[in-house]
């Protein structure tokens, strides 16, 4: 053998297993493809709490192998394995949050009180450490400032109606470009949450709480409107509102978000 590749296979052969991989997500894949239901014709999701809440069990091993995570395994994971990784433990903490007050709740809203809502307790854990929600979404994923990524806003699911959909599938770094695109394509052509009428653009209040992330340069855009003009064809709207848009030319409104539980009826 080649001294040199022979040298590399030796460096291979110690490197610990996690460094050669990311996380298996196959667990929380399973439970997403079996609870999961899709409406509206493909743009929207509803989950079954009662038929997650008999798997529960199923989903806290899955979470307890997540807290587990130690952050050098972590940090050795290529920045797709990451992310797919946060936005995982997001949405499945989540469900987990929900779960323990379910079936007596309308609304994530409606767990915690004024200074303790279900997104600033720490009803997660991380590298082995209590986190809360907003640890999670706010603190790694948008504050650690290695992403630049807003697209996640279309794939982490507050478990709220007005959330973009819960995907059906778990997030896996070999296919979050495509589920990333996916997600944001299928958000934005649901006519319920965003459209044009009448020389208006309405959309999702989203683009109101996270402007910011909208204006960091991703994809070569500044704005909520350059991105909104980037998924013309999704928001059903002409080249000439296109264009508008691009132009900041076009008045913004922002919906009342539909705070109500993304349960099956």
């Amino acid at each position: 053998m080649n001294p040199l590749l022979k040298t590399f296979a030796g460096i291979l052969l110690m490197l610990p297993l996690h460094a050669l991989a990311d996380f298996d997500h196959g667990d929380w894949d399973r439970l997403l493809r079996e609870h999961v239901r899709v409406i509206d014709g493909g743009v929207a999701t509803q989950l079954d709490y009662s038929g997650m809440a008999a798997d529960r069990r199923e989903l806290q091993i899955y979470l307890a192998g997540i807290a587990e995570v130690p952050r050098s395994t972590f940090d050795s994971w290529s920045t797709p394995a990451q992310l797919a990784f946060l936005i995982n433990a997001y949405n499945a903490y989540t469900v987990d949050v929900i779960l323990q007050e379910y079936p007596d709740i309308d609304s994530i809203r409606d767990i915690g009180f004024f200074l303790s809502s279900a997104w600033n307790q720490n009803f997660a854990k991380l590298f082995g450490e209590p986190v809360t929600l907003d640890d999670i979404e706010h603190g790694m994923i948008r504050g650690w400032g290695l992403y630049n990524e807003p697209r996640i806003h279309f794939a982490v699911n507050c478990a709220a109606i007005g959330c973009p959909a819960l995907r059906g599938e778990a997030f896996v770094s070999d296919k979050l470009e495509m589920q990333l695109e996916d997600s944001t394509k299928k958000f934005l052509s649901d006519r319920s949450r965003n459209y044009f009428d009448n020389g208006r653009m309405y959309i999702s209040s989203i683009f109101d709480w996270y402007e910011e992330d909208f204006e960091k340069g991703w994809g070569g855009v500044d704005s909520v409107a350059e991105f909104l003009a980037a998924y013309g064809a999704e928001l059903n709207v002409d080249e000439a509102t296109t264009n508008k848009l691009l132009a900041d030319d076009i008045r913004i409104r922002h919906l009342k978000y539909d705070w109500g539980l993304n349960d099956t009826p």
